[in-house]
């Protein structure tokens, strides 16, 4: 049984950084990444890793403040967010793909989503 569960959100305020965590158990996935829903709007595609993280792909809006990584020695994918901004606050969803798929020419397909961990930023 496949699980996914993130961790590393909470409130911080504008300009100060974050990590979140996102374990998988169950089996491995080529691709991890993050998604987020900010309140009354629809998710979106953060960042994705492929296996050997040699490939990473953003949300352009986000290039450069947030870095994604994975460790597959303990099935885990990170994210890094620094420069946090008040529209940064939202759920983020940790997904994986069996598939070497870009999320973002998926449309967000992907086949396994954690819970969510809240992030919120105040100005």
């Amino acid at each position: 049984q496949v699980q996914l569960v993130e961790s590393g959100g909470g409130m911080v305020q504008a300009g100060d950084s974050l990590r979140l965590s996102c374990v998988a158990s169950g089996r491995t996935f080529r691709i991890m990444g993050w998604f987020r829903q900010a309140p009354g709007k629809e998710r979106e595609f953060v960042a994705a890793v492929n296996w050997s993280g040699s490939s990473a792909y953003y949300a352009d809006s986000l290039k450069g403040r947030f870095t994604i990584s994975r460790d597959n020695a303990k099935n885990t994918v990170y994210l890094q967010m620094n420069s946090l901004k008040p529209e940064d606050t939202a759920v983020y969803y940790c997904a994986v793909n069996s598939f070497n798929i870009d999320p973002r020419l998926s449309g967000g397909a992907m086949d396994y989503w954690g819970k969510g961990t809240l992030v919120t930023v105040s100005s």
